[in-house]
């Protein structure tokens, strides 16, 4: 499967990643391996930032990870693991923005470490 550059939305990538894994992948992993893929995923992404952005320096072996491929490792696994639960994650964003919407409307805006 070979995808060519375009802007996609949240149902199509979860359409993308459950035919990639039906055609390519077999099958998905269960879902308590996903999580611990999505944790593992999750720490590369965390190595990255605090070498490109912290106090770390990186060494030689980390010197190939590149930060937008590390943060698409994180978002296809989270994909799958919508997918094999079920979650609409277009719907569960929209939710999430309206959610946070209403709690700090005022927080925020109030807070004076961001002024």
């Amino acid at each position: 499967m070979n995808v060519e550059p375009k802007t996609i939305s949240l149902p199509e990538a979860q359409k993308m990643v459950d035919e990639w894994i039906k055609t390519i992948g077999v099958r998905y992993f269960s879902e308590l391996t996903n999580m611990a893929i999505l944790t593992e995923e999750v720490g590369e992404l965390a190595r990255i930032m605090a070498r490109k952005y912290g106090d770390q320096s990186f060494k030689k072996s980390d010197e190939s990870y590149e930060l937008g491929d590390e943060m698409a490792d994180v978002l296809w696994v989270l994909i799958c693991l919508a997918n094999q639960t079920g979650v609409d994650l277009n719907q569960a964003f929209i939710n999430n923005v309206n959610k946070k919407t209403m709690r700090d409307k005022d927080r925020h805006e109030n807070n004076p470490k961001l002024k």
